[in-house]
């Protein structure tokens, strides 16, 4: 028996490559001084690092999840990494109006694994 399943690997990966990935495209807003071309390569480096995650996630996750499960799955993990990484790393504030917007985004979700209603 494998360590790690087919259907938990995926999501692990994909955790993985949100964390990175959230670093990749908002971890430069930090640091606003730093030269454009530098925020552009180190994001580059760093997405790369994400593409050796979610590529392998999706293919081992595929057959145990369909296509959709998977985008479904990595939305709402990705939301989930970007809400700690605007509060924690960024230092901003979440509203109401946040929540709410992510919320739709899970309900969606929900409907994509809950489907096809009959």
């Amino acid at each position: 028996m494998p360590l790690l399943s087919s259907a938990v690997l995926p999501i692990l990966l994909l955790i993985g490559s949100n964390l990175f990935m959230t670093f990749a495209w908002y971890g430069h807003l930090k640091y606003p001084s730093a030269p454009l071309w530098i925020a552009v390569m180190a994001s580059w480096g760093i997405a790369l690092v994400e593409y050796w995650m979610a590529v392998p996630a999706n293919r081992i996750g595929y057959g145990t999840y369909t296509a959709a499960e998977l985008k479904a799955m990595q939305e709402v993990i990705s939301i989930t990494v970007f809400v700690g990484f605007a509060v924690l790393y960024l230092r901003e504030p979440l509203t109401l109006n946040h929540f709410l917007g992510f919320a739709l985004i899970g309900v969606g979700a929900f409907f994509i694994f809950n489907g096809p209603f009959k």
